[in-house]
């Protein structure tokens, strides 16, 4: 068992996006001020966040810092013209590179194609975009290995990509580039979409597990829906992973992020509302967990 508790963090996405350095210091404040140990930082555009001030921002706030992309409209490795795939790779090593400046372990998203683009493929066609993927994917590995940080891909839900769904597709797909660079990245909203088990879907991704998003199976606060947290939560321990449970939701009041996460109505009374309860109900579950038999007294 774990020898401390990992570390639980929220993305500033429940209250706001794009996250700029304008935003920022109010961000980590509220972030800190509510208990959170961590805090996912989404890079929407390069220059958003100022590196050297974003760490040091993060830094005073005493939070433990991870950073995510966001596959916007435009953003593609695979089945696309080379300039795309060309500017796709330089977002990517931007946030490798804010990652690196703020000690970030790892950079996460679905880092493959656009939210929300979707394409029938016969088993050929799957296979050849494998192909192409792990092409075009490679010299953005070859950044992040210089950099020190590792890539965690995350499989979608089948409404928002038609690609990856899956731990198996994904370890399939990659299987060639996994290792100490490129793992995978999970979210409990997908997984309960796509997979028959969360809590198996975690021990397939066993080692390559470098990162969890959580959040609750209508995409609000973790806890009180249908997740079997209790089994997920044994998964992890099984598989070694030590790293953060980070609530991933998503402001309505933005438009565009609204449409690609599919957000129609309020999740929760107010998005300090969904953070405060989602960091209670994890805070239980993680006591509950040390305290079980063969538990971390």
């Amino acid at each position: 068992m774990r020898a401390q508790p990992r570390p639980l963090g929220v993305n500033t996405w429940v209250w706001t996006s794009p996250l700029t350095d304008a935003d920022l210091p109010r961000m980590l404040d509220l972030v800190a001020g509510l208990g959170f140990d961590a805090v996912e930082l989404p890079l929407e555009e390069p220059g958003h966040l100022d590196p050297a001030r974003t760490a040091a921002a993060v830094r005073d706030a005493g939070l433990v810092p991870y950073v995510v992309g966001a596959m916007a409209p435009g953003r593609d490795l695979v089945a696309t013209d080379a300039a795309t795939v060309s500017r796709t790779q330089d977002y990517l090593r931007s946030c490798v590179d804010l990652a690196a400046a703020l000690g970030a372990p790892s950079v996460c998203g679905p880092f493959y194609a656009a939210t929300g683009r979707v394409w029938r493929m016969t088993a050929e066609e799957r296979h050849a975009t494998y192909d192409e993927w792990r092409t075009n994917l490679a010299p953005v590995l070859d950044h992040a290995r210089a950099a020190g940080v590792v890539i965690g891909i995350e499989p979608l839900n089948r409404y928002e990509t038609s690609l990856v769904n899956t731990v198996d597709q994904a370890l399939t797909a990659l299987e060639p580039l996994l290792g100490p660079t490129l793992g995978l990245a999970l979210d409990t909203y997908h997984l309960g979409i796509e997979e028959r088990s969360s809590a198996d879907a975690v021990r397939r991704a066993g080692r390559h597990l470098v990162h969890l998003q959580v959040c609750g199976n209508d995409r609000g606060a973790p806890g009180h829906d249908q997740t079997d947290w209790p089994a997920l939560l044994a998964a992890l321990d099984e598989v070694g992973y030590a790293g953060a449970l980070n609530i991933e939701s998503f402001t309505p009041d933005n438009a565009a992020i609204a449409v690609a996460a599919s957000i129609w109505r309020p999740l929760a009374a107010s998005p300090d509302d969904l953070a405060r309860d989602g960091l209670t109900f994890l805070r239980s579950l993680t006591a509950t967990a040390a305290h079980a038999p063969g538990g971390t007294p």
